[in-house]
């Protein structure tokens, strides 16, 4: 029995997850809930999963979920301090750090300290904090496992073996791939009046609004990209963007004799969740078998970056290096919120990236307290510039 600590329960990864360990009652239990501010979801989640903890973002949700437990055996708690303790608890085995956004680095970061197999979700954390990340997985002995579907589908098609975070030997190319999301053939001339139900409409996958707006950009794949850098050990050069409008080749890894290897099948989250918690093993995830012939026919085009501007931005981030993909993800975090809460213009998203990248100064990135300031200074000049926009 492997007990679990699941770092963002009632988001779209969570609820996947729990699908998985309600599957398999006999090989995972739930040690601990996290959530930001849902407390009717989280309550519904406890009285399934029965948690030895439940944590909230603020102490509002958490005294509004007491109140819905009644006295459940479930210890209800608030904050970041107690994320990262329930992350890095001396009695779990597994960590499913699935919080969007920026606030899920510290409470990855606990669990990669506390050396446990961490699934990992979060994107942002390697954003913003890749090289740092990646020689705290090193030092503490944690064991990575990607659990997004395309980096999950490259370390698939790796060699028997290996390890996250070393250069794999015989590769010429990683191949990321995307659908497009929502808006890949709408004509660019009507991008200035998309709206946020239209932009988290995606049409393959069920996810959050944050991540879909993020897929309508394609920052997504763009965030996708540093991700698998610094999982893999490549430069940005070695990782190609193919836009796959059935989303069921979920990436490529192409090799020095001309082989070529994809992970398939059908675009289901659970799939990628299920390998992760089992690996080296394989366990059933409830997913649909993939029927071939029902496909009958994958597409691939190049990505352009003249109608997904953000996929540029997030190169050029990284290959300036530093503090620049904190600063490209802090921009982003407060563009989408803007851009959802119906105050800016989806156009607007790239644009204000842009400004940040070039105007908001960089530093190593070697300092866990650089980088926060810098991912706040990015913040804040977003926000100032936001002043000056009106739709």
């Amino acid at each position: 029995m492997q007990r679990i600590t699941l770092l963002g329960a009632t988001g779209s990864i969570g609820r996947s997850t729990l699908d998985i360990v309600a599957r398999h009652p006999n090989r995972y239990s739930i040690f601990a809930l996290t959530a930001n501010r849902n407390a009717e979801k989280m309550a519904v989640l406890c009285h399934q999963f029965n948690p030895e903890f439940a944590v909230m973002a603020d102490v509002t949700s958490a005294k509004k979920l007491k109140t819905l437990l009644d006295n459940e055996r479930t210890k209800v708690l608030a904050g970041e301090e107690e994320l990262c303790e329930v992350a890095s608890e001396p009695g779990i085995d597994i960590v499913v750090a699935a919080i969007v956004g920026s606030v899920g680095l510290m409470p990855t970061l606990a669990a990669v300290r506390a050396g446990k197999r961490v699934l990992l979700a979060n994107k942002e954390a390697l954003v913003m904090a890749g090289a740092l990340f990646m020689d705290e997985v090193a030092e503490h002995g944690a064991e990575l496992l990607p659990v997004d579907s395309e980096h999950n589908a490259i370390f698939q098609c790796l060699p028997a073996g290996y390890k996250v975070g070393a250069r794999p030997l015989g590769i010429t190319q990683i191949l990321l791939t995307g659908s497009g999301g929502p808006f890949r053939d709408l004509p660019m001339e009507a991008f200035s009046t998309v709206t946020p139900k239209q932009a988290i409409a995606h049409p393959n996958w069920d996810m959050g609004p944050k991540i879909s707006v993020d897929s309508a950009t394609m920052m997504n794949k763009g965030l996708e990209l540093i991700e698998a850098c610094w999982l893999f050990d490549v430069g940005e050069s070695d990782v190609n963007i193919v836009l796959h409008n059935q989303s069921i080749i979920h990436s490529l890894v192409a090799y020095n004799d001309g082989s070529v290897l994809a992970q398939m099948g059908n675009p289901d989250m659970r799939t990628p969740i299920a390998h992760a918690l089992a690996w080296p093993e394989r366990i059933d995830s409830g997913v649909e078998p993939l029927d071939l012939i029902k496909v009958s026919q994958l597409n691939f085009e190049a990505a352009d970056t003249l109608r997904f501007p953000c996929l540029a931005l997030a190169r050029a981030a990284f290959r300036q290096g530093g503090t620049s993909m904190a600063i490209l993800n802090a921009a982003n975090e407060i563009a989408v919120d803007y851009f959802l809460s119906e105050r800016i213009k989806f156009t607007e998203i790239a644009r204000l990236i842009e400004q940040a990248l070039d105007q908001v100064a960089s530093h190593a990135a070697n300092d866990l307290q650089v980088i926060l300031q810098d991912d706040l200074r990015g913040r804040e000049f977003v926000l100032q510039q936001l002043k000056q926009i009106a739709i």
